[in-house]
């Protein structure tokens, strides 16, 4: 196992001329690191997910299409716009729910659009923004948890959090969503365990959030998915903090598969059920769940355990990586900006997404 780290993690890092990812397909048991330095590499990673969750998603994407543009030859501006719309197309065909793709995507192509000037100056500034872009991510992670503290009862006993799938450091440029909630709840001393279900079928629960939270020192608990409900039942759990992908205009919220198990067991149980999400993670485009893509992955991931395949020949699979949970069963959705109901998401947010 890899020994515990003294410094923050930062899944997706500016080297002088390149880009490291830590694998997060080799943790826990390796924390190793890639170097990106082509565009079609960066693709490639996010594909595999060796980098993944919706925000450090946005992050490598920034960063791949300014790699983009260094391989771009063409010395006219208006030629060389159109090259780099096609590297955003590549780039944003890797993953189809994650909605911080393409908003990194669309920032980047209108930073280029908007400068003036010859094509080095336009990849200067796409290298600035691409920096912005993380460094921003992180500032907002940190805010998201602080806003989260206002979502804890007032009764000063220390609370037992459940979370799905990762949504910490690994899943964004650095401190995490949902994990940034159970960040702050700890550092206020809030905190006395987090339940983390594995997260069938990639196991980001029982890998990633599990070995987030040992590196830091924070009681963790792995249980499997279908657990969840028996220990809401037996009142292990006080709160439910998850991540999104994509939550639409009313509310309605895409994460890892599972997540709308997970709320509907809280609803039984009248256990709160939070999102944990940056703005850009809200596509206002869309006016409901019904309307995010959910893709589908191979289903190698259901059958095969390393080299061992667990189910007989002949079996059909089906393997979609996210889930839509309803607003309805989701109490509030906390952001950067503060902590708000579904159905208040569109009135109170859209017009700061166009700042």
């Amino acid at each position: 196992m890899s020994a515990k780290l003294s410094s923050p993690v930062y899944p997706v890092t500016w080297c002088n001329d390149h880009v490291q990812l830590i694998d997060q397909t080799k943790l826990p048991g390796e924390h190793t690191v890639v170097e990106i330095r082509r565009s079609g590499d960066m693709a490639t990673a996010i594909q595999t997910m060796i980098v993944r969750g919706a925000p450090a998603i946005g992050v490598a994407a920034a960063f791949g299409m300014y790699l983009g543009s260094r391989e771009i030859t063409a010395s006219e501006p208006a030629l060389f716009l159109e090259q780099l719309k096609e590297i955003g197309q590549t780039l944003g065909a890797t993953r189809p729910t994650a909605v911080n793709l393409f908003w990194a995507i669309s920032r980047m192509l209108k930073v280029a659009q908007e400068t003036s000037g010859p094509v080095s100056e336009i990849q200067a500034q796409l290298l600035q923004t691409a920096l912005a872009i993380a460094s921003e991510d992180v500032q907002t992670c940190k805010a998201i948890g602080e806003h989260g503290l206002s979502i804890l009862p007032a009764e000063p006993q220390k609370l037992c959090l459940l979370t799905h799938c990762n949504a910490g450091a690994l899943a964004t440029a650095g401190y995490g969503t949902a994990l940034g909630v159970v960040r702050s709840a700890w550092t206020a001393d809030r905190l006395a365990r987090v339940y983390a279900d594995e997260t069938r079928p990639r196991l980001q629960g029982a890998k990633l959030t599990a070995w987030e939270c040992v590196q830091e020192g924070i009681p963790v608990t792995v249980i499997s998915d279908g657990m969840a409900a028996h220990c809401m039942q037996q009142g292990m759990v006080d709160l439910v903090v998850v991540g999104a992908d994509r939550i639409a205009a009313n509310g309605d919220a895409a994460n890892k598969i599972g997540t709308y198990s997970v709320a509907l067991c809280a609803q039984a149980h009248q256990i709160p059920f939070y999102v944990a999400a940056p703005l850009s993670t809200i596509d206002f485009d869309l006016p409901d769940g019904s309307q995010i893509p959910i893709e589908e992955r191979h289903p190698s991931e259901l059958y095969q355990l390393g080299d061992l395949n667990l189910c007989p020949p002949g079996v059909e699979f089906y393997n979609p990586a996210f889930d839509v949970t309803p607003a309805a069963l989701i109490a509030g959705i906390i952001t950067e900006h503060g902590v708000f109901k579904p159905e208040d998401v569109q009135s109170k947010l859209q017009h700061l997404a166009h700042r």
